[in-house]
């Protein structure tokens, strides 16, 4: 049986091999505009099978939402580490700017059944028509579904 780990910053943070987890991360300070978003997903989608197996994606203008499988060989925080790193720089380098994108710490739960899967992949899906910036979320550019 895989051992639990659990971490504390601020928030508390719950490690297992094998486990799925449900991400939140947030922009430190202003949006992301439409290009921005499809380069945070593009990044996102890179990664699956390589760091990650990718149940969904979803990109807004001040956070992003993602359901992840990190691979054997990867923590969470390794693979966080390498979205918002490399994210950050891309979108500096499009904004020719320096400094923090995202907030430093992420919140993250680790997914415990098909009904908690269901219930993000839900919330997840219309976070776009909630905040009034999408009619139909499965034609809003910043979701991605890989299941």
């Amino acid at each position: 049986m895989p051992q639990l780990t659990i971490t504390r910053r601020n928030l508390p943070h719950w490690f297992t091999e094998g486990a799925t987890y449900y991400v939140t991360f947030r922009v430190k300070a202003g949006s992301l505009n439409e290009d921005e978003i499809r380069l945070i997903l593009d990044h996102i989608r890179s990664g699956d099978q390589r760091f990650y197996q990718l149940m969904a994606a979803c990109i807004m203008p001040d956070h992003v939402h993602v359901i992840l499988a990190p691979n054997a060989d990867l923590s969470l925080s390794d693979v966080m580490r390498g979205i918002k790193g490399v994210t950050a720089r891309k979108i500096n380098s499009l904004r020719r700017t320096l400094g923090a994108l995202w907030q430093d710490e992420s919140w993250d739960r680790i997914l415990r059944g098909e009904e908690e899967l269901m219930e993000k992949l839900n919330y997840m899906l219309m976070n776009p028509v909630k905040a009034g910036i999408a009619e139909d979320p499965w034609s809003y550019h910043g979701w991605f579904l890989n299941i």
